[in-house]
């Protein structure tokens, strides 16, 4: 058999509802995340925002990327308005306030229910529900002031095709992800569907932001000459491989299923993300740091990590093992995590988080 069944075709969203297991109750890297940004964000609007080369006719329409399910994405929209609103009165003293829309995007499977269920009853903006992938244009040309995405855009579209042949030099076996170092291709075949990704999506991007408009990227990644396998996330998604692998070898899950499962995810460097802006050429780069600051912060038992990965790959794991597999799966998870969770605490030192401000250049089309 020439190559293993692609059934992992694109991510699936967090896991919905607001139960226990609920992506709702369970995302505090993300909240941490936005809080983190709030600052970034707000010093970047001041600094890069010039409502003097637009038309605004006093509304401003804003997009939220890959929104998911929980409450963290109307913390991150709260954040860019509270910064225009201050830029707009500084440079409009005599304008009428401005009015807001925002869009909240994420795939059709999105729990967009518990969103909107759960948006704030003090909002100060109209409100809409986009769905659909964020790697197809979404709105109309230049309609957008603002993009904003939040631990969205290290999901890929779908799996690369050559990880699941398992006669190809890339084939991603007894590994879910790109940490598999001993194989230059795997790394090669992942980045290479990250950045035509990444410009696809820029691309789109950039036909819907307004010239003069941002674009905010907040990302977790890994530092420049890091392995994933040295990050905190990656010994997680290596224990994960190595739990599916027991369960293997125990007869519980067929080798074949194993090897076929790869996530759709890809945690790039500084450099691998830079260089794909600028290559794609329709944004500037207006701010780019990272820091290690939040991953060393946070800490989480076992039980809390296991939880978290859940809510964010359960979609996938049922997808691909069946339903009946995935408490199984997951329990035996849990143990993995408490035998090896010393390796995961060191690894947070070499773990990062990126802020990126992109402006829409004018003058490129």
């Amino acid at each position: 058999m020439a190559s293993l069944e692609h059934t992992l075709i694109e991510a699936r969203p967090m896991t919905g509802g607001d139960g226990p297991l609920s992506y709702a109750k369970n995302s505090p890297f993300q909240k941490g995340v936005v809080e983190r940004g709030k600052f970034m964000i707000i010093e970047g609007i001041k600094n890069k925002l010039d409502f003097k080369i637009f038309d605004t006719s006093n509304k401003f329409l804003i997009a939220d990327f890959g929104c998911s399910a929980g409450p963290n994405t109307f913390f991150g929209v709260e954040n860019i308005i509270e910064a225009v609103g201050i830029k707009y009165r500084a440079q409009n003293k005599d304008s009428p306030p401005l009015e807001f829309q925002v869009f909240f995007n994420d795939l059709t499977d999105n729990d967009f229910n518990t969103l909107f269920r759960t948006l704030p009853s003090y909002q100060k903006y109209f409100s809409a529900g986009v769905p659909g992938s964020f790697y197809v244009r979404l709105f109309p040309k230049s309609s957008l002031h603002i993009g904003f995405s939040s631990c969205a855009l290290l999901w890929l579209s779908k799996i690369p095709r050559e990880v699941l042949d398992c006669n190809s030099p890339a084939w991603n076996k007894g590994s879910i992800i790109q940490c598999n170092e001993h194989s230059e291709e795997v790394a090669k075949a992942f980045l290479g569907q990250y950045a035509s990704d990444v410009d696809t999506f820029l691309t789109s991007r950039a036909q819907e932001i307004v010239g003069g408009g941002l674009m905010v990227i907040q990302i977790p990644g890994c530092p420049d000459g890091v392995l994933m396998s040295q990050t905190s996330t990656g010994i997680t998604f290596n224990l994960f491989g190595s739990c599916l692998a027991d369960l293997s070898k125990m007869g519980v899950i067929a080798k074949e299923k194993v090897d076929s499962f790869n996530l759709p995810l890809y945690f790039a460097t500084v450099k691998e993300l830079e260089e794909i802006i600028k290559k794609n050429g329709y944004f500037s780069i207006e701010k780019l740091e990272w820091d290690h600051a939040m991953f060393r912060a946070m800490k989480l038992d076992p039980q809390a990590l296991c939880v978290q990965f859940r809510t964010v790959s359960e979609g996938l794991v049922k997808m691909h093992f069946g339903d009946n597999m995935v408490e199984e799966i997951f329990n035996y998870y849990v143990k993995k995590l408490e035998e090896n969770y010393s390796a995961y605490d060191e690894a947070s030192n070499h773990q990062i988080e990126m802020f990126i401000l992109l402006k829409r250049k004018t003058d490129y089309n």
